[in-house]
């Protein structure tokens, strides 16, 4: 099942994009992710996403420095790649490979035959995430609606 089309523009909806959102911790996070994917596709499991996405933390944090995360997961039932992307009103502590708090985090949760689609996803986000002027710009969002125009590269 090799898709060319899959690319954040067709795995990113607006109502699943959230901007300065107050998180206490790195599990709180990975909760409200949970709960926001499962609220959008309600056949999959609010629990099972959250329980995936914390058992691949323990594997080794998805902090990949400079305050981003890209929290991942497998799971059962799900027939498409779903991202959620998150900015946190404060950075949160997620043993980063810098150290550095998180506040940008796109989640992504894949059926769990996907292999090569995952892959490429998490390439294409790391290279995004990779230009700090596009982070920060990321960061001066102050709603929604902009931060998710501005990550399909609409703004």
């Amino acid at each position: 099942m090799t898709d060319t089309s899959l690319t954040i523009e067709n795995i990113l909806s607006p109502d699943l994009t959230h901007c300065r959102v107050s998180g206490s911790s790195k599990k709180r996070i990975l909760e409200f992710i949970a709960e926001q994917v499962a609220r959008r596709f309600p056949e999959l499991s609010e629990s099972q996403t959250f329980n995936n996405l914390v058992a691949r933390e323990r594997l080794g944090s998805t902090g990949i420095g400079q305050g981003i995360a890209i929290p991942h997961c497998r799971l059962e039932n799900c027939n498409r790649v779903v991202g959620t992307l998150v900015t946190l009103e404060e950075g949160v502590s997620f043993d980063a490979i810098d150290n550095q708090p998180v506040d940008i985090l796109f989640a992504l949760i894949v059926p769990k035959e996907a292999t090569s689609e995952h892959l490429e996803l998490l390439s294409q986000l790391a290279e995004k995430f990779n230009e700090r002027s596009f982070c920060d710009h990321l960061r001066q969002c102050t709603d929604s609606e902009s931060l998710y125009r501005r990550m399909i590269g609409e703004a």
